[in-house]
């Protein structure tokens, strides 16, 4: 069991990487100006036989920052109310000050010397939490300044959909549609098909690779 275990290190997966699953849902497209309103996140861990699961769970309501846009066709899209005081909406210093204990903790917890932002069409998602952790000058993001995992991108190559829903229901992962553009259920959604893509390239043999050595010429 024990050279199970240091052989499937998480650690040992993603060039030391540690993939932390996001959604967002905003009040715009631009990571600038538009306020930023709800966060889902989910952290991923590997047992000892080397496959990807589900961690820990983490959502919050986010308060728009001072002098932000709001959108009306974005409000329409995700049927977020700002402003309801219901919400138990966060300001954005004390979200990322949260998230970013938490993700801190599975890095060093887990040997890896890096987060990286794991989301569907996830250059979006990493533009705002970037421009975020920019606005309040926090000094502990975890997070990798460019590259992600786009699960969009790897649903394509594996199973022929880049659209969250279908490449789900492709993998054999329901999906709600009338549940959809809640930060929560669509970070979970991509962090199960992200854990049953990972896990389906080890079932098929792609991982750990096996590389043929090659004959001195």
């Amino acid at each position: 069991m024990m050279h199970k275990q240091k052989k499937n290190l998480l650690s040992k997966r993603f060039r030391t990487f540690y993939p932390v699953v996001i959604d967002i849902e905003t009040a715009g497209l631009n990571p600038i100006t538009d306020a930023l309103l709800e966060i889902g996140v989910i952290t991923l861990k590997m047992n000892s036989y080397g496959w990807l699961k589900i961690d820990k769970k983490i959502h919050f309501h986010i308060k728009p920052f001072e002098g932000s846009l709001i959108h009306k066709e974005a409000l329409s899209f995700n049927k977020i109310d700002p402003f309801n005081p219901f919400r138990g909406a966060i300001s954005e210093k004390q979200m990322l000050k949260e998230v970013f204990k938490i993700i801190n903790q599975g890095i060093q917890k887990s040997k890896c010397s890096k987060a990286i932002i794991v989301a569907h069409n996830a250059t979006f998602d990493h533009n705002f939490i970037m421009a975020a952790s920019s606005r309040i000058q926090v000094i502990n993001n975890p997070f990798h300044s460019f590259a992600t995992f786009d699960t969009a991108s790897l649903s394509g190559l594996t199973v022929g959909e880049t659209v969250l829903s279908k490449a789900c229901r492709a993998m054999g992962v329901s999906f709600n549609n009338n549940k959809a553009h809640s930060a929560l259920y669509d970070t979970l959604k991509t962090a199960t098909l992200f854990c049953k893509i990972v896990n389906l390239w080890k079932k098929i043999g792609g991982w750990p690779i096996k590389y043929k050595k090659t004959e001195k010429t």
